[in-house]
């Protein structure tokens, strides 16, 4: 009895050998698993870190088919979640707020920390060389209620001059911004810290200040997840976010890759996203993990913005149940 006994466990332990031998090839041999991810900003570091993935390979490491969408801010972002369009959302950490009137998604992990990768650009023969120069002065963001709108308005708030020292102007695409500072339609404009270097080197403007000078906690950018997603396939959002954070790690140790794809997908010299790279990945989470001081300053700005007229609550801005990630 005990030697058939031993015979059993040995072929059952020998049947577990084989198929954990095998599981590498079924997992390369079964159909990826597809999702469509919308980025609220095109030409941003952090968020082209979705590519870098791609070119890397880590998300068909994964058994991952990741479809990249490109919105112009964080509204169409969440108006694709909406529709069901979107599987999973790279946003702002104000965007956290659409929850509450209504998107049926929610925030599962922190992309990028305090706005390292932010700036106040002006033309370049500016006659503007402080921020108290831009008193009553217009300011270009991408869309109201944005990250963008947000930052503007730190500005007037930290000068001391109330939320409407300044007139925010949303005018979309970095293009459309640049030609307004051109023009004198504006006297300044919010960039990602990597297009504002591009536009310095292009003599198109100057950086006035860095946001992460104003801003010390803050959930910069933050991925989202449709409720959908989360309750009928947990298992491929948790696989997305080890390769978002494995991707982070690659970046970390693969610089000049990784800016070969940045600089592709951002449409900008490479020489330009080498000199961005420091600041952009410092603010680079490493695990997704919330801290309440910078959940404290995302609820503050939701406020600022006027998205919510009643306090709001945390519960519906974010969730740690798939924090921190580990890879």
């Amino acid at each position: 009895m005990t030697d058939a006994r031993s015979r059993r466990e040995m072929l059952t332990g020998a049947a577990a050998l084989v198929l954990a031998a095998a599981e590498p090839a079924l997992a390369q041999t079964a159909k990826p698993d597809s999702l469509t991810v919308g980025k609220a900003v095109f030409s941003s570091f952090p968020f082209a870190a979705l590519d870098v993935g791609t070119d890397a390979g880590i998300w068909k490491s994964l058994g991952l088919d990741i479809t990249g969408v490109d919105f112009k801010g964080d509204a169409q972002v969440q108006q694709g979640l909406t529709a069901g369009s979107v599987d999973v959302g790279l946003g702002s950490g104000p965007a956290m707020a659409y929850r509450s009137k209504g998107v049926p998604a929610i925030a599962v992990a922190v992309m990028a920390g305090r706005p390292l990768d932010m700036a106040l650009v002006v033309a370049k023969d500016s006659p503007i060389k402080t921020l108290a120069g831009l008193k009553g002065k217009r300011i270009g963001v991408t869309t109201a209620g944005s990250l963008t709108d947000w930052l503007a308005r730190q500005v007037s708030t930290g000068q001391g001059w109330g939320p409407d020292g300044v007139v925010i102007l949303p005018l979309g695409a970095m293009e459309v911004r640049i030609n307004a500072l051109d023009s004198g339609q504006i006297a300044a404009s919010v960039h990602d810290l990597t297009e504002a270097y591009e536009i310095e080197r292009v003599g198109k403007g100057t950086i006035l200040t860095l946001f992460g000078d104003i801003v010390k906690d803050f959930d910069t950018h933050v991925i989202f997840a449709h409720d959908n997603l989360i309750a009928q396939r947990p298992q491929v959002l948790q696989r997305f976010l080890k390769g978002w954070f494995t991707t982070v790690a690659y970046m970390r140790k693969n610089e000049a890759a990784s800016i070969k794809t940045i600089a592709r997908v951002m449409k900008v010299d490479e020489a330009v996203v080498a000199k961005s790279y420091p600041a952009d990945m410092q603010m680079m989470s490493n695990d997704g993990t919330f801290s309440q001081a910078a959940i404290d300053e995302v609820r503050k700005s939701v406020a600022d913005l006027g998205m919510y007229d009643q306090p709001l609550d945390v519960k519906n801005m974010y969730t740690t149940r798939f924090v921190p990630v580990k890879v």
